[in-house]
Order: C-alpha cells, then structure tokens, then sequence
C-alpha cells in the first residue's frame, strides 16, 4: 500500500509546481518534500518526475498517481461524510421474526416503503432460537421473538401479547366431544374412562412453533380436558413450514394446531376452521431484541415505532 503522507506530498507538489512552496504549505523543509517524491517513486518502481534544473516536469506514471491519490482523497472525503450522515428516512433493514407476525408486519413495512422510497426491508420468517442465532451472528440486525433463553447476549423490551389459537376443522364447531374421550375407544373400568382422546386420534398438523405453542396452550388455557393430553405421545399428521399453508390441512379435516391469532384472522377460508373456546385467553409475551451494546442506525426507530404502534394496538 503507497503511503498517504507521500501522497499527499506529491499532489500537492504537481499542484503547486514548486518545492519551495509544498515545503511551506506542508510545514516541511524542501528536502524532506525531495524525500518523499523519492520514496514514492521507489515504492511505484517507476520515476514520477523528470526534473530539469530548478524545475520538472511530470511523468506519464506520475500522471497516473497522481490520478490514483487524487481520487483516493475524494473517496477518503466521501466515506467520512457518509459516516457523519445517519439518514433517518433511507437505507437498509434487518429484520427476523415468527412467519405469523411477519405476515402481519409485512404489508405495514410495504406501506412504510411507499412512504419513503429510499427504505429498503429485509424481512426474514424464522423459529424462535434462529432468530436469536442469527442476531447473535449479526446476520439480521433485530428481531421479534417469544423467549431469550440467554438474556446476557442481548438488549431486548417487552412490545405486546399475541393471541394463540387451537384450532381445528369446522366440523367440530358443534362438537362438545372434541376434547373428551372418542366413544369408539373408550372403555370403563372401576369408575374410570381409558380411551384415546378425541384430538389425539384426529392428530397435529406440525410446523416450527407447534408443540411450543400447544404447551403454552395448555398451561394457560386452565381447561382440564386439555390437562389429558400428553403433547409427547400425541400424533403427528403433517408438517408445514410456510406460515400461509399451515392451515390448509385443519381446513381439510385432517389435523388440529395451534397459531397465532393473526395467522387465523388472515386465512382465506374461515368458513372451514373451528377455534376452540378456552376458559382464559391464550397469550405469549413478544420482545423487540437486537445484539447486546447494539447501536442501530436511526432508520430503526422509524420501524420500531411502526412495530410498537402495530403490535401494542
């Protein structure tokens, strides 16, 4: 790499066509102006200048370089202003959360890009620890997530509560059995039912969030017919990982599971989904997070609002 003193010596050299005065102009003595023209030139392994008595004249490589520094400091003066300028209303952003909220952020941040042109998004759908991962490994700048398992890595706040729903066919919307004993199965021994639970035979459509999902469900729901069920043992039907087709399969008849209200309100068929009444409200707690000690650039907090408005309504 060409050193920048030296540069700096020699453009302003050809600038001002005379020792004397790059000598006064850079607080230095003419020979030490020589010195550095000397150590460029053997540096560059070419002669820049052509001196002729008490003048010179530039050569076609010392034309180059001095090109070559000239825009250098243009380039040096450009990155320096752009690191002074935090344009709150332009440039990039990360952003990683559950397929369910992305679904309900996305056409906000469409809005927002509309809005402001210069904007660009990248949004990315993930489960709960990728999402933790990939902030960690700086891949996405924040994210929208339900736990932090190891708080020391990360800054994070409480944004709002999202909704869970079991939700299964529509056939059952008239079926007080759906969380009893399946009457084909059951048997009665000594004042007890054994048989197989009515969701256990219809069985769960997986996705990355489910059995998360269900277990809070249960804890939360304060249902007893749901304290029967063993989510281990329960069956698996299918697995979706696209949060738009999750649904899809309950539709059919072919499987219950568990989402986010948003994810239900957002189904183009409602007609065929059935969504089980619980004694309480299923909620779970959604916190902003981004990389411990993290400064983000200014633009977040235009997102952020728009996410805190979204979410905390």
């Amino acid at each position: 790499m060409l050193n920048p003193i030296w540069l700096n010596t020699f453009v302003t050299l050809v600038e001002t066509e005379h020792f004397t005065q790059t000598a006064e102009r850079l607080y230095m003595t003419q020979p030490g102006v020589s010195q550095h023209v000397q150590k460029l030139e053997q540096a560059c392994g070419h002669q820049l200048l052509k001196r002729e008595k008490k003048s010179f004249s530039i050569t076609e490589q010392g034309q180059q370089v001095y090109q070559y520094a000239k825009e250098l400091a243009e380039r040096e003066q450009h990155l320096l202003a752009h690191l002074s300028f935090d344009d709150p209303y332009g440039g990039a952003c990360s952003f990683a959360s559950s397929g369910a909220v992305a679904l309900l952020l996305y056409p906000k941040l469409l809005s927002l890009q509309e809005e402001h042109p210069q904007l660009s998004f990248s949004l990315k759908a993930a489960p709960n620890q990728q999402i933790l991962n990939d902030i960690k490994a700086g891949v996405v700048d924040q994210g929208i997530v339900t736990d932090i398992p190891n708080k020391a890595f990360y800054d994070f706040h409480e944004i709002g509560k999202e909704e869970l729903c079991l939700v299964l066919p529509s056939r059952y919307s008239f079926d007080e059995s759906i969380l009893g004993i399946n009457s084909e199965t059951a048997n009665k021994r000594t004042g007890e039912i054994n048989g197989e639970l009515e969701l256990e035979r219809l069985g769960l459509i997986d996705h990355p969030d489910a059995k998360q999902y269900l277990l809070l469900y249960i804890e939360q729901s304060q249902d007893n017919r749901l304290s029967q069920l063993d989510v281990s043992k329960l069956p698996t039907k299918g697995f979706v990982n696209q949060i738009s087709q999750i649904l899809e399969p309950v539709a059919r008849g072919l499987g219950f599971t568990v989402l986010p209200r948003s994810a239900v309100d957002s189904y183009h068929s409602p007609e065929h989904l059935f969504v089980l009444e619980t004694p309480n409200l299923v909620q779970e707690t959604l916190y902003l997070v981004r990389k411990k000690n993290r400064e983000l650039p200014e633009r977040y907090r235009l997102l952020n609002k728009m996410i805190e408005e979204l979410l905390t309504s």
